[in-house]
C-alpha cells in the first residue's frame, strides 16, 4: 500500500509544467472546444463551486435535460405491456436502448442480455437471489460464494442470501488473490454441477484501485481460484465504479455478471441500473416470483405458471421504468457529443488525479510535516491500475490526522464538494486503516451504529477525491497557499454567493397580565468591544429568539417560556415545493427576512427590504389547518401550512416556489438521548424545531477571546477588530452570559438562572455558518478557521441547555439580567458568584 508524501522541500510545477515534464504527454480536454466553454454552457450551476465528488454522483449535462425534456414533450410513450400504437413505441425505444447499452461496452445481443434494474444493488442482489447455489449437505461441500475484501456494502451483502441456502460465503483479500495467481492453475470441472461465484470490483469505490480484468478469464478457466475446492466458477464483475470514466470491452473481458448504475455513468436518471447476463449463463438462473410481464401463461386458481422465455423478460418483474429507459439515449448521446467517448473520459480524468496526486503529495508544513497521507495500492502511474480516485487523511503539523468532519467543514467553506467516511467499503477501510474485525466489534457495542462513527472514535476516517469529466485544471497548488492552520493548505478558494442577513431590535412586546419590557437597543461599545452595560460576573446580558429557523434574530430582553424553550423560538420554518427544511446553507436569502412577534395582538409580522410587511397569525385555525409532514435532522415533525398568502409572498421574494409552515401545537417532538447520556429525572425533553437542543448559550468571554485572534494588523498597524456584537450575532444563540473565563461553560454540568434550572448538554459543534456576517451578510472564513485552530480542531463554541423539571402551571419569564448560577460537571461550585438579587427573572 502506498502512502505517499513528497520530501520536505519538493517544489510543485504548475499544471502546464506538470504534463509538460512528463515523458509521456497527458491528455487533457475533448478536443478544440475548451472545458471553461463546457462548463458554463452545460454545467453553468456549478459557478463558484468546486465538484469533486464524480464518484458519488456524476453530474447531467444541460443539453442532455434539455433533449429528454424535449423528447417527451413531442412524443407519446405509453406502457410497453400495452399493443397500441404509443405502447410500440415505447416497446421498440426500449430495445434499441438495450441494444445501446451492449454497443457502448462493445458487445452484442448474442453475447449479453440487459436486464434493468432498480441500480447496482438491485442487480447484486437478483444475482445473489437467482444463482443456483449447490447447499452444503452430507454428500457435498456445496457452493462457494467468494467476494474480494475491497468491494462494496451491496456485493458484502449478497453473502446473507448465500447463507440463508447454506452456502459457505468466503472473504477473499487482494493478497490472497495475487498469491493464487503465482500458484497457478487448479482443478475445474467445466461440467461439474458444483457451482461457486466470485465476485470482484473493476474499480475500488474506496481508493481507485483497479483490479486485473484478466482476473474473469482466469478465474472461469481455473488458472487461479478464490479458494481450491472442485466445482466450475463463474464471476460477477461490479463495473459500477469503473465504468464512470472508463471503457470496459465485454468482447474481450466476458464476466458472467456485470451489474452497473446508469447515473454513475451520466447523472441522469438516477434509480435505474442493469444486470448485464452473459447468455450463456442466462439458463441457469433460478427464479420463484413472478409479477405482471414476466408470466407466458398462468392461472389463478391452480399452481400453474410458464415463464416467457427471455431472460430479459422473466427477470423484469412488472412495468419497467420506461421513461427513465428513453432518457439514457440522451445520455449517451450527451456523452459522445461532449468529450468523444470513454476513452478521452479516461485519459482526461487520470492526468487530473495524477496532478493532483502530486500537489497532495507536496503539501508540507514548515516543519517538514506532510500534509496529507494518501491511501493506495498504486504509485498513480497508469490509468491500467489507478481511477481517478483519491483516498486521503489530513494531518496536522505533528502527524495526528485531523477528523472527517473537520475536513469536510473547511472545505465547504470555500464550497468544494468532497465525500468524507468510509464509502460503504468497509474492508478497504480496515485494510488501509489497520483496524481489527474486534476494535470494529467493540466500538459498535459502545454504540456507534456506523462505521465513520466507529472510526470517528478510534482513528477518524478518510475524505474522498474524485475527478469528473467536465473538470479543469484550477492552475497552479502551492503548499502556502492558505494559513498555517491545520488542514487548510490544500484547500483552494472559491466564490460563494454570500447571504445578508439584519436583525430586528426594536420590538415592543407585551401580554395581558405580564406586561414585557421593549427590547433596548445596544447604542454603544466599549473599546474593547464589550456592550456597554456590565452586571458582573455570570449574567445573562442578551436574550435572543429566531421564529422562523434560520431567518434574522429577534432580540428581547424579557420572555415567557414554554416546554420547548422561548416561546415561539424556531417554530416555523421555510420549505421548498417539495417540502424540504430550508436553511442559510441552501438559500442564503433566508437571513434577510426580518420576523417580529406581538404577544397582544397574537401575530407574527415578516419584513424584508423591497417587500411589504405582512401578518402571521401565531397559533393555526384548527378547523382549518391541513396537517402535513416534514423533517428536521432526520426527524419527523407534524406542521402545517401557514397559507397561500405567504407563500406568495416568500415566492415572490426568493423567486422560486417557498411555503411557510409551523410545527403543529398537538405534536410533540422529543429530543433524541444520546448514548451514555442520563436525561435526569427520568425526564425528556421536548424540542421546537431547533436542531438539537431547546437552548443554546454563549459566554461573552469566550466571545472575546476569539475576537482577540480575529484581530489582523495592515499595512499601518491598525488594529481591525471584529465588533462584538457581530460576532455574538453570527452564533445565533438564545442565552448570551457575561462570564469571567473564556470556554468555562463547556466545564458546567448544570446552570440555574434565578430560579429556572437547566441541565447542559454538551457543546455546540458549528458548521460554515458562523462565517456569515449576519448584518452584513459577508463570508469571512477567517472564524471558522481561527476557531477550528484554537479549539484544537474542534469547532465547537457554546453550549446546548434543557430545562430541568419546568412548571408551567403560572407563567414563567427569562430576563436580561439574571443571575447566572453554573455548577461543575464535576459537582464542584463556583464560590465566587455575588448575589445578584435585584436581577431575579422568574416570576411566577
Amino acid at each position: 500500500m502506498a502512502s505517499g508524501a513528497a520530501e520536505p522541500g519538493a517544489e510543485l510545477l504548475s499544471f502546464t509544467r506538470f504534463r509538460d515534464s512528463s515523458a509521456a504527454r497527458l491528455a487533457y480536454g475533448y478536443g478544440p472546444r475548451s472545458l471553461l466553454e463546457m462548463r458554463e454552457s452545460e454545467f453553468g450551476r456549478l459557478a463558484g463551486t468546486v465538484y469533486l465528488d464524480h464518484a458519488g454522483a456524476t453530474l447531467f449535462s444541460q443539453s442532455q435535460l434539455t433533449n429528454f425534456t424535449n423528447d417527451l414533450m413531442e412524443n407519446i410513450y405509453g406502457n410497453p405491456h400495452s399493443q397500441n400504437i404509443t405502447s410500440k413505441l415505447t416497446h421498440d425505444t426500449v430495445e434499441h436502448m438495450r441494444y445501446r447499452i451492449l454497443a457502448h461496452f462493445h458487445t452484442t445481443p448474442e453475447e449479453y442480455s440487459v436486464i434493468f434494474t432498480a441500480g447496482s444493488t438491485a442487480a447484486l442482489k437478483l444475482v445473489a437471489e437467482a444463482f443456483p447455489w449447490v447447499s452444503r449437505g452430507p454428500d457435498s461441500s456445496g457452493s462457494q460464494f467468494c467476494y474480494l475484501t475491497d468491494s462494496h456494502t451491496s456485493v458484502v451483502g449478497m453473502r446473507n442470501v448465500a447463507m440463508a441456502m447454506n452456502v459457505t460465503s468466503t472473504p477473499v483479500r487482494p493478497e490472497d488473490m495475487w498469491s493464487a495467481k503465482e500458484q497457478g492453475a487448479v482443478a475445474c470441472d467445466p461440467d461439474s454441477r458444483l457451482l461457486h461465484l466470485f465476485c470482484y470490483p473493476a474499480q475500488s469505490n474506496f481508493s481507485g484501485t483497479r483490479y486485473p480484468l484478466s482476473w474473469i478469464e482466469e478465474v472461469k478457466s481455473g488458472w487461479m481460484s478464490p479458494v481450491s475446492v472442485p466445482g466450475k466458477w463463474f464471476v460477477l464483475l461490479d463495473a459500477a465504479s469503473y465504468v464512470s470514466t472508463s471503457p470496459l470491452d465485454l468482447s474481450a473481458h466476458q464476466a458472467d455478471f456485470v451489474p452497473i448504475s446508469f447515473y454513475k455513468i451520466f447523472g441522469f436518471p438516477t434509480g435505474l441500473g442493469a444486470l448485464l447476463v452473459n447468455n450463456h449463463v442466462a439458463p441457469l438462473l433460478r427464479k420463484n416470483y413472478f409479477g405482471g410481464g414476466t408470466a407466458a401463461a398462468y392461472l389463478a386458481g391452480e399452481d400453474f405458471y410458464i415463464p416467457r422465455q427471455s431472460v430479459t423478460e422473466r427477470f423484469e418483474d412488472g412495468t419497467i421504468s420506461f421513461l427513465d429507459i428513453i432518457a439514457l439515449k440522451h445520455g449517451f448521446d450527451a456523452l459522445e457529443h461532449l468529450t468523444g467517448g470513454m476513452e478521452n473520459i479516461r485519459q482526461h480524468t487520470f492526468t487530473l488525479t495524477q496532478y493532483t496526486y502530486a500537489a497532495l503529495s507536496s503539501l508540507h508544513y514548515p516543519n517538514g510535516a506532510p500534509v496529507v497521507r494518501i491511501y493506495s495500492d498504486s504509485d498513480f502511474s497508469s490509468p491500467d491500475v489507478q481511477g481517478p480516485v483519491i483516498n486521503f487523511n489530513v494531518l496536522d503539523d505533528n502527524g495526528n490526522i485531523i477528523g472527517y468532519s473537520q475536513v469536510d467543514k473547511m472545505a465547504s467553506l470555500y464550497n468544494i464538494h468532497l465525500r468524507t467516511g468510509c464509502f460503504c467499503n468497509t474492508g478497504a477501510c480496515q485494510r488501509h486503516l489497520g483496524i481489527s474485525n474486534e476494535k470494529v466489534k467493540k466500538h459498535l457495542q459502545a454504540g456507534h451504529i456506523c462505521l465513520s462513527q466507529v472510526y470517528h472514535s478510534y482513528p477518524p476516517p478518510l475524505t474522498r477525491w474524485s475527478a469528473c469529466p467536465s473538470c479543469q485544471s484550477q492552475g497552479s497548488w502551492s503548499p502556502s497557499s492558505r494559513g498555517q492552520g491545520p488542514g487548510h493548505a490544500w484547500l483552494s478558494q472559491a466564490d460563494v454567493l454570500l447571504p445578508q442577513e439584519g436583525t430586528g431590535t426594536d420590538s415592543g412586546v407585551w401580554t395581558d397580565s405580564h406586561p414585557a419590557t421593549r427590547t433596548q437597543q445596544i447604542s454603544s461599545e466599549k473599546a474593547c468591544g464589550c456592550p456597554a452595560w456590565d452586571y458582573g460576573p455570570h449574567v445573562v446580558t442578551n436574550i435572543y429568539l429566531y421564529p422562523i429557523k434560520s431567518c434574522a434574530a429577534f432580540e428581547v430582553t424579557k420572555w415567557p417560556l414554554s416546554k420547548q424553550g422561548l416561546l415561539y423560538d424556531r417554530s416555523w420554518m421555510v420549505v421548498n415545493h417539495n417540502g424540504v427544511c430550508l436553511s442559510q446553507k441552501q438559500e442564503p436569502r433566508l437571513c434577510l427576512i426580518q420576523p417580529f412577534i406581538d404577544l397582544q395582538q397574537r401575530i407574527m409580522v415578516i419584513k424584508a427590504q423591497g417587500m411589504e410587511p405582512i401578518e402571521v397569525p401565531l397559533e393555526e385555525d384548527s378547523e382549518r389547518a391541513q396537517i402535513c409532514q416534514s423533517k428536521v435532522c432526520a426527524d419527523r415533525v407534524n406542521t402545517y401550512d401557514c397559507g397561500e398568502k405567504i407563500a406568495s409572498w416568500l415566492s415572490r421574494f426568493f423567486g422560486r416556489p417557498y411555503h411557510l409552515i409551523k410545527q403543529s401545537s398537538s405534536f410533540q417532538r422529543n429530543a433524541k438521548k444520546k448514548h451514555g447520556k442520563d436525561q435526569p429525572f427520568g425526564t425528556t425533553a421536548t424540542l421546537s424545531l431547533v436542531n438539537e437542543a431547546q437552548y443554546l448559550l454563549i459566554n461573552t468571554s469566550s466571545i472575546l477571546e476569539l475576537q482577540q485572534q480575529l484581530c489582523i494588523s495592515d499595512e499601518n498597524e491598525k488594529e481591525e477588530l471584529f465588533p462584538m456584537k457581530d460576532l455574538i450575532s453570527r452564533f445565533r444563540a438564545n442565552i448570551i452570559t457575561n462570564g469571567t473565563r473564556a470556554f468555562e461553560e463547556e466545564k458546567w454540568g448544570e446552570i440555574s438562572i434565578g430560579s429556572l434550572h437547566f441541565q447542559v448538554l454538551g457543546p455546540c459543534h458549528r458548521c460554515q455558518m458562523i462565517c456569515i456576517d449576519q448584518k452584513t451578510g459577508q463570508r469571512n472564513q477567517d472564524i471558522f478557521q481561527k476557531l477550528s485552530e484554537s479549539r484544537q480542531r474542534k469547532v465547537n463554541f457554546g453550549v446546548y441547555l434543557m430545562h430541568e423539571s419546568l412548571d408551567l402551571s403560572s407563567p414563567c419569564f427569562l430576563s436580561v439580567g439574571s443571575q447566572v448560577l453554573p455548577v461543575c460537571k464535576e459537582n464542584m461550585e463556583f464560590h465566587n458568584l455575588p448575589a445578584l438579587k435585584k436581577y431575579q427573572d422568574v416570576t411566577s
